[in-house]
């Protein structure tokens, strides 16, 4: 199972639309950048992403790239992200979704991930044809500001080998969030937690809608977590975890020694020792301790 390390657990495609005071007030400004989060026994996750498009209600802009960028997202952590378009100046109004075009085919290192210094192709199924693509309209104001963030969740989307395939699937888990509405949540967390008897090898912090929220781990049923993070040790000897791009309200933080066991294809029997409630604020860090 891939296991999720510091930062974000989800990977964040960062997407600004920015319109801006102009000659034109049907328009607006888009830019577009990526930033991600890295994933535990992984060397490296690479994405050749090849162009953008984004579907309006009547015309799709597309923005092919010269040649493919081949992306290690585990070197876009934190707050590093990387440009894919500069700011482009597009009609206001309302858009129904969002494609990131990706050459990620089964059987090609195209798009890849390293484990214990082997390679395996990095599979988007139908990624051809639909690349990872949000389907969510969103709005380009005229005049004014318009910031959104994609996350794009690698717990979720990343998937094992299957039926004896040598490639790693990636299904991507993606929802967007607006800049001007979003917050943050960090922490420490006491090594005793990290130590306690039927601990695996990861552990982690999982975001639940509302207060006193009833946890579970990720699979197909109910509830499952907004997003996830990893517990890591800092450069201070401390153990941490982050959580970024939450939009504001209140939540419930749920921490588990076994998140390593934690298979997103299966319903599985994650102990969750001790929850918080928490409430974000925007531009704001909310601190919570374990």
């Amino acid at each position: 199972m891939i296991k999720f390390k510091h930062g974000l657990v989800l990977a964040s495609v960062v997407l600004a639309l920015a319109g801006c005071k102009s000659d034109d007030p049907d328009t607006g400004k888009m830019a577009l950048s990526i930033t991600d989060a890295p994933v535990d026994g992984a060397e490296a996750v690479v994405v050749e992403f090849t162009g953008i498009e984004v579907k309006g209600l009547g015309e799709s802009l597309n923005y092919d790239f010269d040649t493919p960028q081949s992306i290690d997202l585990l070197q876009l952590t934190g707050d590093e992200s990387l440009e894919l378009l500069p700011e482009t100046t597009v009609n206001a109004g309302q858009y129904q979704w969002i494609r990131l075009k990706v050459n990620a085919e089964r059987g090609v290192t195209d798009s890849y991930i390293d484990i214990d210094g082997a390679r395996y192709s990095l599979y988007v199924p139908s990624g051809a044809q639909t690349g990872l693509k949000l389907n969510r309209p969103f709005t380009v104001a005229a005049g004014g500001v318009s910031n959104f963030t994609i996350d794009f969740d690698l717990r979720k989307s990343v998937h094992e080998p299957q039926n004896g395939s040598g490639d790693y699937f990636l299904r991507p888990t993606l929802r967007i969030v607006d800049n001007l509405e979003v917050g943050h949540i960090s922490g420490l967390v006491d090594e005793t937690l990290l130590n306690a008897e039927g601990c695996s090898e990861a552990s982690g912090v999982y975001l639940f809608a509302g207060y006193d929220a009833e946890t579970d781990d990720i699979d197909a049923n109910e509830p499952d977590p907004i997003t996830t993070t990893t517990v890591e040790m800092n450069t201070d000897g401390f153990y941490e975890y982050e959580i970024g791009f939450v939009q504001a309200g209140d939540y419930t933080l749920a921490f588990t020694c076994e998140a390593a066991n934690d298979d997103p294809e299966t319903d599985d029997a994650i102990t969750f020792s001790t929850t918080q409630n928490v409430t974000v604020t925007v531009d704001e860090v909310a601190v919570v301790d374990f």
